[in-house]
C-alpha cells in the first residue's frame, strides 16, 4: 500500500467525516452480526467506561509509582477487588495488563523463571501441558522462551483429559494449564482435579479465565453451576482474567493474579545496562494506559458485585434462549455443555463451512470451530436484538444446504 504523508494537516470536520465513512464500511456489531471481539454491557456502564478513560487519557501507568499515585492506588484496588472476588489466599498479588496474552506470558514467565530458581539452572527450559482446546497465547509464550508445549487432546466433553495429561508430564514439566472456560466451546475445564494434579506432581498449575473470569463468580452467585477455578484451588498458582471482556471494561485491560507475592516477584523485568541507569517493570510492556486502569476501576466501583449479577443473569438468560432456538433446527447440536456465555454448534450431516458461507451473504460475520467443524458464538448484550434474525437465517441456510442448493465455500474465520 502506498500512500503520501501530507504536507498539510486536514481540518477536524473532514478527519471525522471520513472516520465515519470507514467506520460504515465495517461489521455491524451492535446490531449483533459480529460474533466475538466486542463486549458489551448496558449502556450506561459503557459511557463510565469512557468517561473515566477520557479522564486519564493523557497518562501513563508506567510512571504509577512516580508521577501518578492515583494510578497507582486504582491498579492495587482493581487487583484487590479481583482477589477477592477469585477466592486468594492472604498474601496474593497481582498486576493490570494490555489484555490475555500478556497475563499469559507473564504467567508464563514467571513459571520458568521460578523454576530455574527451584533447579538452580538459569539456562533450564522445560515444557507446558495443556488441553488442545486452552488458547494460543500459551503457545506465544512458549514461542518467545524457546518452552515445549504439549496439546493433549480433550475428553468426549471437550474438556481437559486429566489422566491423559498427567501421563504426559515429565521431569521437564513446569506448568499444567486449564480453562475457565476454553474459547472454542465454552466449557470449563476440570480445575479442581488439575489443582490435586498441580499438587502431587508439583508443578505449576494456570487458570486461564481470561474469557470467563469477570462473569464466572456472578454466575454462581445467581445459581448457576460454575465449577470451581480460582485461587480458592490450592494448586492454581496464577490465574489471568480479562476485565476488557466480560468485566466490560474498555479495551485493553486484563489481570494476572498470583498465589502469592514472591511468585509474582518472577514476573518482573529488571535491567541496568545503560547510562539512564535502572530500568524495571512489573508487566512486559513499559508504556500502559491510564486510562485503562482509571476506567476498569470505575466500572468495577460502579456496578459492584449487585450490578455484575444482574448482567450475568440478562446473559445467561439470553444465552439459553439461543440454545433453545438453536437446538430446535432439525439435526442441529451443541458441542458440550456451556457454562458461560460461549457456544459452539453444528450439524453433522452437513458441511457447516458451507453454512457459514451462507450466513456470511446474509451480513453475519460467522465465528467457526475446525475440529469438529461447527458456528460459534460468543455473546454479549448487544446480540439480543439480533437473536430471532440470527436463528431464522441460520435454519434457512441449513435447509438450503439440504436442499442441495450448490454453495462455493469461503474459509470462514477462525479467530
Amino acid at each position: 500500500m502506498s500512500i503520501r504523508f501530507e504536507e498539510q494537516g486536514t481540518p477536524r470536520t473532514q478527519i471525522l467525516a471520513t472516520l465515519a465513512e470507514f467506520q460504515a464500511g465495517d461489521a455491524d456489531w451492535r446490531g449483533g452480526k459480529v460474533p466475538l471481539y466486542v463486549f458489551s454491557g448496558p449502556s450506561d456502564v459503557g459511557e463510565i467506561g469512557k468517561e473515566a478513560f477520557n479522564l486519564f487519557f493523557s497518562e501513563n501507568a508506567l510512571g504509577a509509582r512516580r508521577a501518578f499515585p492515583s494510578l497507582l492506588r486504582m491498579e492495587q484496588e482493581v487487583v484487590g477487588m479481583g482477589l477477592d472476588l477469585f477466592h486468594a489466599p492472604p498474601g496474593a498479588a497481582g498486576n493490570m495488563t494490555s489484555g490475555g496474552t500478556e497475563s499469559i506470558v507473564m504467567a508464563v514467565k514467571a513459571c520458568r523463571d521460578w523454576s530455574r530458581a527451584q533447579r538452580n539452572d538459569t539456562s533450564f527450559r522445560g515444557n507446558l501441558v495443556l488441553p488442545e482446546t486452552a488458547h494460543p497465547a500459551f503457545d506465544k509464550a512458549a514461542a518467545l522462551m524457546d518452552l515445549e508445549i504439549r496439546r493433549i487432546p480433550a475428553r468426549a466433553d471437550y474438556r481437559a483429559d486429566v489422566p491423559a495429561m498427567a501421563a504426559a508430564i515429565d521431569a521437564a514439566t513446569i506448568m499444567l494449564v486449564g480453562s475457565a472456560p476454553c474459547f472454542p466451546f465454552g466449557v470449563i475445564d476440570p480445575l479442581a482435579e488439575l489443582s490435586d494434579l498441580a499438587i502431587a506432581r508439583g508443578v505449576w498449575l494456570h487458570s486461564d479465565a481470561c474469557v470467563g473470569g469477570w462473569m464466572a463468580p456472578f454466575a454462581a452467585e445467581i445459581g448457576r453451576a460454575i465449577p470451581q477455578f480460582d485461587l480458592g484451588l490450592p494448586g492454581v498458582r496464577s490465574l489471568s482474567a480479562d476485565l476488557h471482556k466480560f468485566g466490560f471494561c474498555p479495551k485493553p485491560a486484563s489481570v494476572i493474579f498470583y498465589r502469592d507475592a514472591v511468585l509474582q516477584s518472577f514476573q518482573e523485568m529488571k535491567f541496568d545496562v545503560w547510562p539512564s541507569g535502572p530500568f524495571g517493570t512489573q508487566t512486559l510492556v513499559g508504556t500502559r494506559a491510564g486510562g485503562a486502569v482509571a476506567a476498569s476501576w470505575a466500572v468495577l466501583r460502579y456496578l459492584g458485585r449487585t450490578g455484575y449479577r444482574e448482567i450475568a443473569h440478562q446473559v445467561l438468560t439470553m444465552r439459553d434462549a439461543f440454545i433453545a432456538g438453536l437446538t430446535a433446527i432439525p439435526g442441529m447440536h451443541l458441542r458440550g455443555t456451556p457454562e458461560l456465555a460461549i457456544i459452539a454448534f453444528g450439524c453433522d450431516d452437513i458441511d457447516m463451512g458451507q453454512v457459514a458461507t451462507l450466513m456470511s451473504e446474509r451480513g453475519w460475520v460467522p465465528g467457526m470451530v475446525r475440529r469438529p467443524v461447527s458456528l460459534h458464538l460468543m455473546l454479549s448484550l448487544h446480540h439480543e436484538t439480533s437473536r430471532e434474525t440470527y436463528i431464522r437465517d441460520l435454519a434457512d441456510c441449513i435447509a438450503a444446504i439440504r436442499g442441495q442448493t450448490q454453495v462455493t465455500r469461503t474459509e470462514a474465520s477462525y479467530a
